[in-house]
């Protein structure tokens, strides 16, 4: 019996669940595609069942629940902690330390370089809106000169 069918079944020792409980427990021991053909007949079948089943499934975050972006933040924590760790070997503990300083120290020259790349971007970008603001204004002046001319 899973947690789920046991907590239905623990409410009360008199009463029996509602279909709709006891099909909500099945569809989570199935697991999210369960829920997901379930939600996908619905829609094909009567629109309104398959809707009512998304709406069900989002407010009860049925949906998005161990999602991977979760477990990867997850893993990607436990990992750097385990980093952190001393192992023991007082060898490997020191050239650890060393490669890790050594890549912190490439990772911030190489962020500084970005930056410096970010920087002639900008400036290129800038220098040729100037050159082309100034190349219309002179073209705008030529004009206004050529017409002064034409009037006269």
């Amino acid at each position: 019996m899973t947690p789920a069918t046991a907590d239905l079944y623990s409410q009360s020792s008199r009463t029996r669940p509602s279909w709709l409980a006891r099909s909500e427990a099945w569809l989570d021991r199935k697991g999210k595609g369960a829920w997901i053909a379930a939600m996908v007949l619905g829609f094909v079948f009567f629109w309104p069942v398959g809707l009512a089943l998304l709406a069900y499934m989002i407010w009860s975050k049925q949906m998005f629940s161990k999602s991977c972006r979760h477990s990867r933040s997850h893993d990607m924590r436990r990992t750097g902690m385990a980093a952190m760790k001393p192992s023991g070997n007082s060898a490997f503990d020191a050239y650890k330390t060393e490669t890790l300083r050594r890549l912190e120290d490439e990772q911030a020259s190489f962020e500084s370089f970005l930056e410096r790349l970010r920087e002639a971007k900008d400036k290129a970008e800038f220098d040729q809106f100037m050159d082309d603001r100034a190349h219309r204004a002179r073209s705008e002046n030529r004009q206004d000169e050529d017409d002064a001319r034409q009037d006269a």
